[in-house]
Parts: C-alpha cells; sequence; structure tokens
C-alpha cells in the first residue's frame, strides 16, 4: 500500500505543479483569451444543445412517420413484411443480387480466389467476400444437381420409351 500511496502523492505533485506553471506564466493577452473563449463556450453551449435537440426531435418525428406508413402498408397488403435476410442487409437487398451471383461468369471467382485471405470474417452487416463466394458455389452446386436430377429423369423417361420397342 505504500507504493500506492507513493504514487498517489507523486501524480498529485506533478499536477499542482504543472497547473501553477500552466497558469502562471500567462500574459494578459492570453488570459483575455481564456476568458473569451471559456466565456463564449458557457454563453452558447445552451442554445448549440437546443438546436440539436430540435433537429433530434423532427428526425425523431420523420422516422415516426415513415414507420407509421409502412406499418400500414403492411397492414393493407399494399408492402410485405420484412423478411430475416432485409433485415440483415438493412432492407436493400434484392433478388437480382441473387440471379447475378448464380449466374456469374466462373472467371470471376477465379479471379477473387487468388488475392483471398483464408478465413477473412466478413464484417458490419455486408457478407465478406468468401461468404459470397462460398453462396455461389454452394447455388451452382445445387442448380447443377436438379438439372442432373432433371437429365437422369428424362433419360429414364427415353429408356423406356426405347423399352417397349426391343424385342427379348
Amino acid at each position: 500500500m505504500t507504493g500506492l500511496s507513493d504514487v498517489a502523492s507523486l501524480v498529485g505533485g506533478r499536477f499542482v505543479n504543472n497547473l501553477s506553471g500552466s497558469f502562471g506564466s500567462l500574459n494578459i493577452h492570453q488570459w483575455l483569451r481564456l476568458v473569451v473563449i471559456a466565456g463564449a463556450y458557457m454563453l452558447l453551449r445552451p442554445y448549440i444543445i437546443k438546436l440539436g435537440g430540435r433537429i433530434q426531435m423532427k428526425q425523431h418525428e420523420a422516422d415516426e412517420k415513415q414507420s407509421l406508413a409502412d406499418a400500414v402498408a403492411i397492414a393493407n397488403g399494399e408492402k410485405p413484411a420484412m423478411s430475416a435476410n432485409d433485415l440483415r442487409d438493412g432492407g436493400a437487398a434484392k433478388k437480382s443480387k441473387v440471379v447475378e451471383a448464380v449466374l456469374g461468369s466462373d472467371a470471376e471467382d477465379e479471379s477473387d480466389d487468388e488475392g483471398a485471405v483464408p478465413g477473412a470474417a466478413a464484417s458490419g452487416t455486408d457478407w465478406g467476400k468468401n461468404a459470397r463466394k462460398r453462396q455461389r458455389r454452394m447455388i451452382r452446386k445445387l442448380l447443377e444437381a436438379h438439372e442432373q436430377q432433371l437429365a437422369d429423369a428424362a433419360g429414364d423417361e427415353e429408356d423406356k420409351d426405347i423399352a417397349e420397342f426391343l424385342e427379348d
């Protein structure tokens, strides 16, 4: 505990010494400047706070009107309710992005793979580059599997048509 009291007395002594040294060496011009700045701050601060409060109130009222209009539109069926993906993306998600991601060129993926950092995490609400690439690959694999399944089903139909004309 003596070490702590020594540190406290050292910090207190330096504070007093520096404070008295700072104000002791001011001339009349510097004192006048200090008083004007402090006085202006004390006089203008309440007005600036009131102005900020008014601006914030207007912004809250506008947000409330917008949310009320959205709620009425959702209740009337004019606007669909937000999904989890809309909330995650900030309501700016477009369905065309998914189509563009699926139909994007393979060259884009190859160029993205070269500079990718393994294990990089996404920042904020946006998807990271690696997550977008994984999503595109997964959707392509699902589409290829679905097309393969359709091709197999069509092939089975053709085999049945051919089989009825064959004789044993």
